[in-house]
Protein backbone atom coordinates (compact mmCIF):
# COMPACT_ATOMS: atom_id res chain seq x y z
CA UNK A 1 0.00 0.00 0.00
CA UNK A 2 1.36 3.40 -1.00
CA UNK A 3 2.09 5.58 2.08
CA UNK A 4 0.02 8.72 2.55
CA UNK A 5 1.70 12.05 1.86
CA UNK A 6 1.39 14.67 4.58
CA UNK A 7 0.16 18.22 3.83
CA UNK A 8 3.67 19.52 4.57
CA UNK A 9 5.15 16.99 2.17
CA UNK A 10 2.74 18.03 -0.58
CA UNK A 11 3.50 21.71 0.04
CA UNK A 12 7.23 21.03 -0.37
CA UNK A 13 6.48 18.96 -3.46
CA UNK A 14 4.48 21.88 -4.86
CA UNK A 15 7.49 24.14 -4.30
CA UNK A 16 9.72 21.66 -6.17
CA UNK A 17 7.29 21.62 -9.10
CA UNK A 18 7.22 25.43 -9.19
CA UNK A 19 11.01 25.53 -9.26
CA UNK A 20 11.28 22.87 -11.96
CA UNK A 21 8.43 24.11 -14.20
CA UNK A 22 7.99 27.90 -14.22
CA UNK A 23 4.52 28.67 -15.56
CA UNK A 24 3.05 25.35 -14.37
CA UNK A 25 -0.75 25.28 -14.54
CA UNK A 26 -3.12 24.27 -11.75
CA UNK A 27 -3.99 21.13 -13.70
CA UNK A 28 -0.32 20.15 -14.08
CA UNK A 29 0.29 20.91 -10.43
CA UNK A 30 -2.67 18.73 -9.47
CA UNK A 31 -1.24 15.80 -11.43
CA UNK A 32 2.17 16.22 -9.81
CA UNK A 33 0.63 16.38 -6.32
CA UNK A 34 -1.93 13.61 -7.02
CA UNK A 35 -4.81 15.85 -5.91
CA UNK A 36 -7.60 17.76 -7.66
CA UNK A 37 -7.13 21.31 -8.97
CA UNK A 38 -8.93 22.87 -6.02
CA UNK A 39 -6.52 21.20 -3.59
CA UNK A 40 -3.56 22.22 -5.77
CA UNK A 41 -4.62 25.88 -5.48
CA UNK A 42 -4.91 25.43 -1.72
CA UNK A 43 -1.25 24.37 -1.55
CA UNK A 44 -0.32 27.48 -3.51
CA UNK A 45 -2.14 29.48 -0.87
CA UNK A 46 -0.26 27.65 1.90
CA UNK A 47 3.07 28.57 0.30
CA UNK A 48 2.02 32.20 -0.05
CA UNK A 49 1.07 32.25 3.63
CA UNK A 50 4.64 31.13 4.35
CA UNK A 51 5.86 34.34 2.61
CA UNK A 52 7.01 32.51 -0.53
CA UNK A 53 6.32 34.86 -3.47
CA UNK A 54 4.33 33.02 -6.13
CA UNK A 55 3.17 34.92 -9.19
CA UNK A 56 0.16 33.81 -11.21
CA UNK A 57 -0.93 34.64 -14.74
CA UNK A 58 -4.53 34.26 -15.82
CA UNK A 59 -5.80 33.18 -19.20
CA UNK A 60 -5.39 30.25 -21.55
CA UNK A 61 -1.60 30.22 -21.22
CA UNK A 62 -1.50 31.28 -17.59
CA UNK A 63 0.17 29.48 -14.73
CA UNK A 64 2.23 29.83 -11.55
CA UNK A 65 5.88 30.70 -11.09
CA UNK A 66 8.13 31.73 -8.23
CA UNK A 67 8.75 35.44 -7.81
CA UNK A 68 12.17 37.06 -7.88
CA UNK A 69 14.36 37.12 -4.80
CA UNK A 70 12.98 33.95 -3.27
CA UNK A 71 15.12 32.37 -0.55
CA UNK A 72 15.26 28.66 -1.28
CA UNK A 73 14.47 26.22 1.54
CA UNK A 74 17.08 23.77 2.89
CA UNK A 75 18.23 21.17 0.37
CA UNK A 76 15.79 18.28 0.20
CA UNK A 77 17.46 15.13 -1.15
CA UNK A 78 16.48 11.52 -0.79
CA UNK A 79 19.24 9.08 0.13
CA UNK A 80 19.31 7.81 -3.45
CA UNK A 81 19.61 11.35 -4.88
CA UNK A 82 22.35 12.32 -2.43
CA UNK A 83 24.43 9.19 -3.06
CA UNK A 84 23.93 9.60 -6.81
CA UNK A 85 25.25 13.16 -6.56
CA UNK A 86 28.36 12.02 -4.67
CA UNK A 87 28.96 9.23 -7.21
CA UNK A 88 28.61 11.66 -10.14
CA UNK A 89 31.00 14.14 -8.51
CA UNK A 90 33.63 11.46 -7.83
CA UNK A 91 33.27 10.07 -11.35
CA UNK A 92 33.51 13.48 -12.99
CA UNK A 93 36.21 14.91 -10.70
CA UNK A 94 38.21 12.33 -8.77
CA UNK A 95 39.67 15.04 -6.49
CA UNK A 96 36.15 15.66 -5.13
CA UNK A 97 37.02 13.41 -2.19
CA UNK A 98 39.57 16.05 -1.15
CA UNK A 99 38.07 18.91 0.84
CA UNK A 100 40.83 21.22 -0.44
CA UNK A 101 39.65 20.75 -4.04
CA UNK A 102 37.04 23.35 -5.20
CA UNK A 103 34.56 20.63 -6.19
CA UNK A 104 35.34 18.75 -3.00
CA UNK A 105 34.70 21.86 -0.90
CA UNK A 106 31.37 22.48 -2.64
CA UNK A 107 30.37 18.85 -2.23
CA UNK A 108 31.18 19.04 1.46
CA UNK A 109 28.86 22.04 1.89
CA UNK A 110 26.03 20.15 0.21
CA UNK A 111 26.58 17.09 2.42
CA UNK A 112 26.58 19.24 5.57
CA UNK A 113 23.27 20.80 4.53
CA UNK A 114 21.58 17.40 4.18
CA UNK A 115 19.49 15.78 6.92
CA UNK A 116 21.76 13.79 9.25
CA UNK A 117 20.53 10.35 8.16
CA UNK A 118 21.11 11.08 4.48
CA UNK A 119 24.24 13.15 4.91
CA UNK A 120 25.93 10.39 6.92
CA UNK A 121 25.55 7.92 4.04
CA UNK A 122 26.78 10.45 1.48
CA UNK A 123 29.79 11.37 3.63
CA UNK A 124 30.67 7.68 4.10
CA UNK A 125 30.63 7.05 0.35
CA UNK A 126 32.74 10.13 -0.27
CA UNK A 127 35.29 9.06 2.34
CA UNK A 128 35.71 5.42 1.37
CA UNK A 129 34.85 5.14 -2.32
CA UNK A 130 38.10 4.67 -4.24
CA UNK A 131 38.16 6.90 -7.32
CA UNK A 132 41.11 6.20 -9.59
CA UNK A 133 41.80 9.01 -12.09
CA UNK A 134 40.92 8.18 -15.68
CA UNK A 135 43.91 7.55 -17.91
CA UNK A 136 45.25 10.80 -19.36
CA UNK A 137 42.43 12.77 -17.67
CA UNK A 138 43.47 16.41 -17.21
CA UNK A 139 41.12 19.08 -15.88
CA UNK A 140 41.65 22.79 -16.40
CA UNK A 141 41.72 25.39 -13.65
CA UNK A 142 38.16 26.44 -12.70
CA UNK A 143 39.15 30.12 -12.89
CA UNK A 144 40.42 29.73 -16.46
CA UNK A 145 37.30 27.84 -17.53
CA UNK A 146 35.00 30.35 -15.83
CA UNK A 147 36.72 33.25 -17.65
CA UNK A 148 36.18 31.56 -21.02
CA UNK A 149 32.54 30.74 -20.26
CA UNK A 150 31.92 34.37 -19.27
CA UNK A 151 33.58 35.62 -22.47
CA UNK A 152 31.50 33.21 -24.56
CA UNK A 153 28.30 34.35 -22.83
CA UNK A 154 29.18 38.02 -23.40
CA UNK A 155 30.36 37.24 -26.97
CA UNK A 156 33.57 39.14 -26.31
CA UNK A 157 36.91 38.38 -27.96
CA UNK A 158 39.89 37.25 -25.87
CA UNK A 159 43.62 36.90 -26.36
CA UNK A 160 44.98 33.55 -25.24
CA UNK A 161 48.45 32.15 -24.68
CA UNK A 162 48.64 28.49 -25.70
CA UNK A 163 51.13 25.66 -25.31
CA UNK A 164 50.66 22.66 -27.62
CA UNK A 165 51.41 19.06 -26.70
CA UNK A 166 54.72 19.30 -28.55
CA UNK A 167 55.75 22.31 -26.43
CA UNK A 168 55.21 25.00 -29.08
CA UNK A 169 53.86 28.26 -27.59
CA UNK A 170 52.05 31.20 -29.17
CA UNK A 171 49.49 33.92 -28.53
CA UNK A 172 46.45 34.74 -30.63
CA UNK A 173 43.06 36.43 -30.53
CA UNK A 174 40.01 34.18 -30.68
CA UNK A 175 36.23 34.47 -30.57
CA UNK A 176 35.23 31.95 -27.86
CA UNK A 177 32.06 30.31 -29.15
CA UNK A 178 31.64 27.63 -26.48
CA UNK A 179 33.26 25.49 -23.82
CA UNK A 180 32.59 21.82 -24.56
CA UNK A 181 33.42 18.72 -22.49
CA UNK A 182 34.24 15.79 -24.77
CA UNK A 183 36.25 12.57 -24.39
CA UNK A 184 37.08 13.48 -20.75
CA UNK A 185 38.70 16.76 -21.84
CA UNK A 186 37.54 20.38 -21.71
CA UNK A 187 37.79 22.17 -25.06
CA UNK A 188 37.42 25.74 -26.25
CA UNK A 189 35.59 25.88 -29.57
CA UNK A 190 36.47 29.19 -31.19
CA UNK A 191 37.21 31.18 -34.31
CA UNK A 192 40.95 31.80 -34.55
CA UNK A 193 41.88 35.18 -36.05
CA UNK A 194 45.46 33.94 -36.47
CA UNK A 195 44.36 31.05 -38.71
CA UNK A 196 41.10 32.70 -39.85
CA UNK A 197 39.41 29.36 -39.23
CA UNK A 198 37.59 27.30 -36.61
CA UNK A 199 39.89 25.83 -34.00
CA UNK A 200 39.55 23.63 -30.91
CA UNK A 201 41.96 24.12 -28.01
CA UNK A 202 42.41 22.09 -24.85
CA UNK A 203 41.62 24.47 -22.00
CA UNK A 204 44.20 22.86 -19.70
CA UNK A 205 46.86 23.97 -22.22
CA UNK A 206 45.78 27.61 -22.26
CA UNK A 207 48.42 29.55 -20.35
CA UNK A 208 46.80 32.99 -20.17
CA UNK A 209 43.61 34.85 -21.07
CA UNK A 210 43.25 38.60 -21.62
CA UNK A 211 39.85 40.10 -22.38
CA UNK A 212 39.41 42.35 -25.42
CA UNK A 213 36.83 45.03 -26.20
CA UNK A 214 35.80 43.61 -29.59
CA UNK A 215 32.57 41.63 -29.71
CA UNK A 216 31.50 38.91 -32.11
CA UNK A 217 28.40 37.10 -33.32
CA UNK A 218 28.13 33.32 -32.97
CA UNK A 219 26.96 31.62 -36.20
CA UNK A 220 23.24 30.81 -36.19
CA UNK A 221 22.11 27.24 -35.39
CA UNK A 222 25.61 26.17 -34.42
CA UNK A 223 25.82 22.58 -33.15
CA UNK A 224 28.76 22.92 -30.76
CA UNK A 225 29.43 19.18 -30.31
CA UNK A 226 29.25 18.41 -34.02
CA UNK A 227 31.47 21.39 -34.85
CA UNK A 228 33.97 20.37 -32.17
CA UNK A 229 34.23 16.80 -33.44
CA UNK A 230 34.72 17.94 -37.02
CA UNK A 231 37.66 20.13 -35.99
CA UNK A 232 39.37 18.12 -33.25
CA UNK A 233 41.95 16.80 -35.71
CA UNK A 234 42.51 20.13 -37.48
CA UNK A 235 45.19 22.78 -37.09
CA UNK A 236 47.95 20.81 -35.33
CA UNK A 237 51.61 21.20 -36.28
CA UNK A 238 52.13 17.90 -38.16
CA UNK A 239 49.88 16.72 -40.99
CA UNK A 240 48.75 13.09 -41.20
CA UNK A 241 47.38 10.96 -44.03
CA UNK A 242 46.71 7.23 -43.62
CA UNK A 243 45.06 4.92 -46.18
CA UNK A 244 43.28 1.79 -44.91
CA UNK A 245 42.67 -1.31 -47.03
CA UNK A 246 39.14 -1.77 -45.72
CA UNK A 247 35.68 -0.15 -46.18
CA UNK A 248 34.70 2.95 -44.21
CA UNK A 249 32.27 1.17 -41.84
CA UNK A 250 34.93 -1.31 -40.77
CA UNK A 251 37.58 1.34 -40.06
CA UNK A 252 35.23 3.91 -38.51
CA UNK A 253 34.71 1.71 -35.44
CA UNK A 254 38.35 2.31 -34.48
CA UNK A 255 38.68 6.02 -35.34
CA UNK A 256 37.84 8.94 -33.04
CA UNK A 257 37.45 12.58 -34.19
CA UNK A 258 40.82 13.75 -32.76
CA UNK A 259 42.54 11.41 -35.23
CA UNK A 260 41.17 13.33 -38.22
CA UNK A 261 38.49 13.01 -40.90
CA UNK A 262 37.78 9.57 -42.35
CA UNK A 263 36.48 9.41 -45.94
CA UNK A 264 35.76 6.47 -48.27
CA UNK A 265 37.83 6.18 -51.49
CA UNK A 266 38.15 3.82 -54.46
CA UNK A 267 34.41 3.24 -54.68
CA UNK A 268 34.12 2.49 -50.98
CA UNK A 269 36.57 -0.42 -50.94
CA UNK A 270 39.15 1.60 -48.99
CA UNK A 271 39.20 4.80 -46.92
CA UNK A 272 41.60 7.59 -46.02
CA UNK A 273 42.17 9.29 -42.66
CA UNK A 274 43.35 12.90 -42.99
CA UNK A 275 44.20 15.01 -39.95
CA UNK A 276 46.99 16.56 -37.93
CA UNK A 277 48.75 15.98 -34.63
CA UNK A 278 51.08 17.66 -32.16
CA UNK A 279 52.51 14.28 -31.09
CA UNK A 280 53.42 11.95 -33.98
CA UNK A 281 54.93 9.38 -31.59
CA UNK A 282 51.66 9.04 -29.68
CA UNK A 283 49.65 9.00 -32.92
CA UNK A 284 51.75 6.12 -34.22
CA UNK A 285 52.26 4.06 -31.05
CA UNK A 286 48.82 4.44 -29.45
CA UNK A 287 46.29 5.30 -32.12
CA UNK A 288 47.48 3.64 -35.33
CA UNK A 289 48.98 0.62 -33.57
CA UNK A 290 45.60 -0.10 -31.94
CA UNK A 291 43.75 -0.39 -35.28
CA UNK A 292 43.81 -4.06 -36.41
CA UNK A 293 43.51 -3.18 -40.12
CA UNK A 294 46.20 -3.08 -42.81
CA UNK A 295 47.12 0.53 -43.62
CA UNK A 296 49.75 2.68 -45.32
CA UNK A 297 51.03 6.01 -43.95
CA UNK A 298 51.27 8.37 -46.93
CA UNK A 299 52.05 11.53 -44.92
CA UNK A 300 53.40 13.48 -43.27
CA UNK A 301 57.09 13.07 -42.80
CA UNK A 302 56.97 13.21 -38.98
CA UNK A 303 54.28 10.52 -38.71
CA UNK A 304 56.14 8.23 -41.11
CA UNK A 305 59.28 8.61 -38.99
CA UNK A 306 57.31 7.85 -35.83
CA UNK A 307 55.78 4.72 -37.37
CA UNK A 308 59.25 3.58 -38.50
CA UNK A 309 60.56 4.04 -34.96
CA UNK A 310 57.72 2.02 -33.45
CA UNK A 311 58.20 -0.73 -36.05
CA UNK A 312 61.93 -0.92 -35.35
CA UNK A 313 61.39 -1.08 -31.60
CA UNK A 314 58.77 -3.86 -31.82
CA UNK A 315 60.84 -5.82 -34.33
CA UNK A 316 63.83 -5.62 -32.01
CA UNK A 317 61.66 -7.09 -29.24
CA UNK A 318 61.48 -10.34 -31.25
CA UNK A 319 65.23 -10.53 -31.89
CA UNK A 320 66.75 -13.38 -29.83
Amino acid sequence: MKPAISPTGRALRALELLQAQPGITAAELAVGLEVNERAARRYIAILREADIPIESTRGRYGGYQLGRGIRLPPLMFSATEALGLVMAALDGNHAAADSADPVGAALGKIIRALPESVGRQAATMRRYAAAAPARRAVRPQPEMTSTLVAAAAAQRRVRIGYRSESGKQWEEEVDPWAVVVRYSYWYLLCHSHRANAVRTYRIDRIQSIVGRDEQFQVPDDLDYVDMLERHLGVGREFQTRVVFDAPYDEVARHVTPPMGRLDPIDGGTRCVLIGSTSNPAMYAAEWLAAIPIRCRVEGGTELRAAVAAVTQRLTAALDP
